[in-house]
């Protein structure tokens, strides 16, 4: 009998065979704990032996619906066609050259097709690397290098990575810096218009946090010491912020104004993740410079700078790179993800998970008084949980109701400056069927609270 795959030939069901983790989990868990440092953590550890569509199938043969897409990461799902078809294909010929050694087409075919893709029509050039921490670590070298200035400004709550300079860069102590400084020097956080818990409310908030953003880099810093702003337009881990209309351009404006190049980390929100291919195309926005990672090859570690050609020329031959940077199996998934997001119209099908997900968290968020704001685009929604009657956040209750839908079977995350806010991000293939179950789970784990 042939092994069942997985992909999309993986059957689309929730299955609960065992307590969640099971016991061959747990064996695999003791085994982990032995091995794998114990800074590497597991929101929910069940060991995953197939994937695909929007099913997770562990080791004791459970099959989760899958919220979470590790992270944005598998957009396209778990073992895509195209990426499989693609990757394997790449993998006969040769899985490494190092680009800097001997180049391939590959790797020059994935930085025309982010040309094409990302926003504006200006002359683009990309340089390609492994993750998202070190696209926005690269696109501060290159801003740097072009502005000849040193000063970076980030914003409240922004997540931008884990290494030193991205450690500085991303606004959480707790995990992602404590204990681990000190930082680099030179970055600078300012206020983000976050309209749920802005003090005079979300009317008021795009205009009054742009102005005080903007005074604080003048006043404080010195716009003509700034080489670059960066700002996820929907932020990631800070709690899938949507900031307030109005407030992206008017710091875009301030940037160009002053020579700033503006940077839009979109390694969480690009590639359909918002129903449109890029999460700052929704005001119109034109980034100098767009990092990119995740979603981008289906689940092959790449990450890449695209932007204008006078700024991405600005470095040094040989000041950009890295020895598995573009990798040529990750490029050639890329490129099968690309694909795969064009022919399946991801960016419609994220736009009907929205439609179906408002639909259903609005209905909550009236029996629930503890989800006070219902927030994202496309299939990067959340909800922010607070205590009943309050705007105070509420982290016990979105551990709870987190904790439950694990034992159901439905993986969700957790994510927000104060962990109050349930984050869900669906692969853009799931069927509405298993959306739909997903929903009653977590409406069912309201309801035990």
């Amino acid at each position: 009998m042939t092994e069942l795959s997985g992909g999309p030939a993986l059957p689309q069901e929730r299955r609960v065979v065992t307590a969640i983790p099971g016991p061959k989990s747990q064996e695999l868990l003791a085994r982990k704990n032995a091995a794998v440092a114990g800074g590497v953590g597991s929101v929910l550890p069940v060991f995953t032996v197939r994937a695909g569509g929007g099913v997770i199938e562990d080791v004791d043969g459970n099959s989760l619906i899958d919220f979470g897409s590790g992270i944005a990461v598998t957009s396209v799902g778990s073992s895509a066609d195209a990426v499989v078809r693609r990757a394997s294909a790449q993998l006969a010929d040769f899985t490494h050259t190092c680009f800097m050694v001997t180049p391939y087409e590959g790797y020059v075919e994935v930085c025309e097709e982010l040309a094409r893709l990302t926003p504006g029509d200006h002359a683009k050039k990309s340089a390609l690397f492994n993750s998202g921490a070190e696209a926005v670590e690269n696109a501060v070298k290159i801003a740097r290098s072009y502005t000849k200035r040193q000063a970076i400004v980030v914003f409240d709550h922004g997540y931008h990575g884990r290494t030193n300079l991205t450690m500085a860069l991303t606004a959480k102590n707790m995990p992602y810096k404590h204990g681990f400084g000190p930082f680099a020097p030179e970055v600078y956080r300012v206020p983000l218009a976050y309209p749920y818990r802005w003090l005079t409310g979300p009317e008021n908030c795009a205009e009054e946090a742009a102005a005080q953003a903007i005074d604080m880099i003048s006043k404080q810093v010195g716009a003509e010491n700034v080489a670059a702003i960066i700002i996820e337009p929907i932020l990631g881990e800070g709690g899938f912020i949507e900031p307030a209309k109005g407030f992206l351009p008017r710091i875009a404006e301030f940037a160009k104004s002053n020579g700033i190049v503006f940077v839009a980390d979109e390694i969480q929100s690009g590639f359909c993740r918002t129903g449109q291919w890029f999460a700052c195309e929704d005001e119109g926005i034109v980034p100098d410079l767009i990092t990119t990672a995740k979603g981008i090859a289906g689940g092959l570690p790449l990450a890449a700078v695209t932007g204008r050609a006078e700024i991405m020329d600005a470095a040094h031959s040989g000041g950009l790179g890295g020895t598995y940077g573009g990798n040529p199996v990750a490029c050639a998934a890329a490129l099968g993800a690309i694909e795969t997001m064009r022919e399946l119209d991801l960016n419609a099908r994220a736009r009907r998970i929205e439609e179906v997900m408002k639909g259903r968290l609005s209905a909550m968020r009236e029996k629930y008084d503890i989800i006070g704001d219902l927030r994202g685009r496309g299939a990067m929604i959340a909800i922010e949980l607070v205590k009943s009657g309050t705007k105070d956040p509420n982290p016990e209750a979105t551990a709870a109701v987190a904790k439950a839908c694990h034992s159901a079977g439905l993986l969700v995350l957790t994510c927000g400056t104060y962990g109050n806010v349930l984050r869900f991000l669906p692969p853009l293939v799931i069927g509405e069927d298993l959306l739909n179950e997903g929903l009653d789970i977590l409406e069912s784990a309201f309801a035990e609270l």
